[in-house]
């Protein structure tokens, strides 16, 4: 059997991850009948998007107001003065998870390029557990940090490309 080319490989690879982003859970005899590729294939494509990173987690899409939690945006400016290694401190922060002591959940952590610098996308059970975190953040890295904004999000109209089943509820907010 001839081998594929590289386009090849790279088209079949994004028809399987479109199909993942539809639904992670999915099986992997559906994933390949919607793809028209066998199981083995399919399985092939995963297991090779996982090893190179392409693939690197997945999760499930919740739905923050039946588990009690409100979502935030935070967008930070950097300090302008050049401090060495002020981009790991950042990350530092977040990979040591200060939030979570006090029940912040980080789902997004981005790097940017514009006005801001950084963007964290968090859960926290009200804005006072929200400002809270954003106080530990501006406290711990003062030296690196020139500006934080801090959003409360009202209602999520898709996640992960999902959109809410309850979308019929933004009515309620315009």
């Amino acid at each position: 059997m001839a081998k594929s080319s590289k386009k090849q490989i790279y088209e079949d690879e994004l028809k399987v991850i479109t199909e993942l982003q539809k639904n992670g859970k999915e099986n992997i005899e559906s994933i390949a009948k919607k793809c028209g590729f066998s199981r083995q294939k399919v399985w092939r494509i995963i297991k090779g998007l996982e090893e190179n990173k392409t693939i690197w987690g997945y999760t499930a899409i919740v739905n923050d107001e039946k588990i009690n939690m409100n979502r935030y945006v935070m967008l930070i400016k950097k300090s302008v003065a050049q401090i060495d290694n002020a981009v790991e401190k950042i990350v530092k922060l977040i990979m040591q998870k200060k939030g979570e002591e006090i029940g912040v959940n980080i789902d997004y952590s981005l790097y940017l390029h514009g006005e801001y610098d950084w963007m964290l996308i968090f859960t926290a059970k009200d804005i006072k557990h929200a400002k809270r975190f954003n106080e530990i953040l501006i406290s711990h890295y003062s030296d690196v940090i020139k500006d934080v904004k801090l959003m409360e999000t009202l209602f999520s109209v898709q996640k992960a490309g999902i959109i809410n089943p309850e979308v019929g509820k933004l009515k309620e907010f315009l």
